[in-house]
């Protein structure tokens, strides 16, 4: 385990001051329904860098945009396969970066 340098601050530190407003009923993205997963949404179990996604008590894949980052990491891989549906959320609703 890395040790931190003295003054530095960890990424969670700074996520948790972004504000997230939950838009309910109307989630952002959206994963195409599945008996197994694909290598692709297995993969998003583990880049996604909010952890949007999990596997089940069924071992598919589910979303929770709840959270969401909105950096595109699934866009770019889920939705050219056509598992994945993603658009930005309504207006004031999704991420408030405070932090650049």
């Amino acid at each position: 385990m890395m040790q931190q340098e003295a003054g530095a601050v960890r990424v969670e530190e700074k996520l948790y001051q972004n504000r997230y407003l939950v838009d309910a009923g109307r989630p952002h993205i959206s994963v195409a329904p599945h008996d197994k997963p694909s290598a692709v949404l297995l993969s998003l179990t583990k880049l996604c860098p909010a952890g949007c996604y999990a596997q089940n008590g069924k071992g598919q894949v589910e979303v929770t945009p709840d959270g969401c980052l909105e950096c595109g990491t699934c866009r770019v891989l889920g939705e050219p396969t056509g598992e994945i549906s993603w658009f930005y959320p309504r207006g004031g609703y999704g991420v408030l970066f405070k932090f650049g």
